[in-house]
C-alpha cells in the first residue's frame, strides 16, 4: 500500500509492551515512531538529538557574545584605572568558567557526532 506523497507502509510484529516503551520514548523526545526507527535502523542522528544540537550551537553564539562584551568592558575599565575590583575580577572568572563549561559540552557533542558519522560508513 502506498499513500501519495509518503513511502510504503511496512507492518511489523512487537509485543504491545514494547510498542508502548517506543512511544514513551517518541513522547519525551518530541518524535514520530516512523523517525525514531528509521533513524535507529539506518544509524542516524535521531530528530531531537539534532534540534538539541542546533539549540546548544544557537545557545553558544549568544553566551559567546555576552562573554566578549563583557570582557571588552572588563578591559577598558582595566586599563583606563590600572585596577579592577573584587566583584568585576570576579564576575570575569565566572565567565571564564562558563566558557570551559561550553567548551566542555561541545567536545562531547562533536565526539557524539563524530562517531554517529563514522558508524555511518
Amino acid at each position: 500500500m502506498t499513500k501519495e506523497g509518503k513511502g510504503e507502509v511496512i507492518l511489523i510484529r512487537v509485543q504491545k509492551l514494547r510498542k508502548e516503551k517506543w512511544k514513551k520514548i517518541c513522547s519525551k523526545r518530541k518524535i514520530s515512531l516512523t523517525s525514531l526507527i528509521i533513524d535507529s535502523v539506518e544509524n542516524r542522528i535521531l530528530e531531537d538529538e539534532r534540534r538539541s544540537i542546533l539549540a546548544f550551537i544557537e545557545k553558544q553564539d549568544n553566551i559567546f557574545i555576552k562573554i566578549e562584551t563583557n570582557i571588552n568592558q572588563i578591559a577598558r575599565i582595566v586599563n583606563g584605572q590600572k585596577f579592577i575590583s573584587q566583584t568585576e575580577l570576579s564576575n570575569f572568572q565566572n565567565q571564564l568558567k562558563t566558557i570551559v563549561d561550553l567548551k566542555e559540552k561541545q567536545n562531547e557533542i562533536f565526539l557524539k557526532i563524530y562517531s554517529l558519522i563514522a558508524n555511518d560508513r
